[in-house]
């Protein structure tokens, strides 16, 4: 899957986040231990994975950060989507587009009992 690398320059030193070519809201790249691991399309109902995770984040009502943080707990993992600036300040100095094979979050930690 081709995404971006779009290296910004914040207040606190550079980032790079990697992020879906169309940038949808309903598009994520999940990192684990700060690396890019997984991603999710809450409306690719195709994939189990993707159903679950729609309906525990837009059923429920619930930001995606609220129902990573209740799978960490739950499965004692670190998963995450990047933040690039808390203050707002941000700029794109680089992008260049990559090929990453990234898979859904596996089923068993998602379990419906959120």
């Amino acid at each position: 899957m081709t995404l971006l690398a779009n290296t910004y320059r914040t207040l606190s030193g550079t980032k790079e986040i990697i992020e879906s070519l169309e940038k949808k809201a309903t598009q994520w790249v999940v990192y684990k231990d700060d690396k890019p691991a997984f991603f999710v399309d809450f409306y690719d109902l195709e994939k189990e994975s993707n159903a679950m995770m729609n309906s525990l984040v837009l059923c429920t009502k619930r930001s995606i950060q609220e129902v990573l943080g209740i799978i960490n707990i739950k499965n004692n993992v670190n998963l995450s989507v990047p933040v690039i600036s808390r203050l707002g300040y941000k700029k794109i100095i680089k992008s260049k587009k990559i090929e990453l094979d990234l898979g859904p979050i596996p089923e068993e930690w998602l379990a419906y009992s959120l």
